[in-house]
């Protein structure tokens, strides 16, 4: 393995047979690649804890990264993709954490796995995604609700929280919106927007980031800006020219517009929610 670094800044990775990875950058978050590693070298206080999920002897394990400052913090619920709890998303947390916000990780299949485990007891990826198809969107609000009653209630908390969301955990970002009316904001990575007759409920503001490659997510865009817009509403998004659906988490893809779109999109998201917490 060879790394060529500039500076500070480690800008390639050559791996056996030649292959080239985009490495990590100091501010943003890792790709899937680098995001064991990342986890690896934090400096940050990070542990499990298992939530009680109302009304069920189910415990939701999640992962909480504290951010490293002297006044109390925001929290963030991040809602992972349709992988689970993997290390990337856990990693996700803790750029969040570096970042200066308490990060809260749940796995939102606990429970639901062989011998009552989440993701970590599911065999394949393929298996987790299964398990991640059945929940039904009244199970994944009340597993988020149980979640953030826990967060809100830490020490160090400032009484703001939001969510940021990938993929399907981008959808359930925007969705969480519509269910939740005490959340601050919800940022949304590639997922499709509510039903127009949901929007009404909103009281967050939200911020959507979309790869300009993904038809599919993207042609829910003009229906719910336009709505949002007559409710006077904040929905601010933007499209990355290039970028294909989770070109956060796989930042090595198409010819480097993933990468670009990441440099654009994780700045935009940081000042987002600075504004709205």
């Amino acid at each position: 393995m060879k790394l060529i670094a500039f500076g500070t800044m480690i800008t390639s990775l050559m791996l056996a047979g030649g292959v080239s990875l985009v490495a990590q950058e100091k501010d943003l978050p890792p790709g899937e690649e680098q995001a064991k590693a990342f986890l690896e070298k934090s400096p940050r206080h990070g542990e499990f804890v298992d939530i009680k999920l109302p009304g069920s002897s189910t415990l939701i394990n999640t992962w909480v990264v504290y951010p490293e400052r002297k006044d109390k913090a925001p929290v963030i619920l991040v809602i992972h993709e349709i992988f689970g709890l993997s290390d990337w998303i856990r990693a996700l947390g803790d750029q969040l954490a570096k970042d200066g916000y308490i990060a809260v990780v749940p796995d939102l299949i606990s429970g639901m796995g062989p011998g009552g485990g989440g993701t970590d007891s599911a065999k394949s990826r393929d298996d987790v995604v299964k398990l991640i198809r059945g929940l039904t969107s009244e199970e994944t609000i009340a597993r988020l609700n149980a979640v953030r009653e826990y967060a809100i209630r830490f020490p160090s908390d400032n009484g703001k929280c939001a969510t940021v969301g990938f993929c399907w955990g981008g959808t359930n970002s925007y969705l969480y919106a519509t269910a939740q009316p005490e959340l601050n904001a919800a940022v949304v990575y590639y997922g499709t927007s509510p039903d127009s007759a949901a929007l009404s409920i909103i009281k967050a503001p939200v911020f959507g980031n979309y790869g300009g490659d993904d038809a599919r997510v993207n042609a829910t865009i003009d229906p719910a800006s336009i709505e949002m817009k007559r409710l006077g509403k904040v929905y601010e998004y933007e499209i990355y020219d290039g970028a294909g659906h989770g070109f956060l988490r796989q930042q090595i893809g198409r010819e480097g517009a993933n990468k670009r779109a990441t440099e654009k999109a994780w700045p935009k998201t940081l000042a987002f929610l600075k504004k709205y917490l």
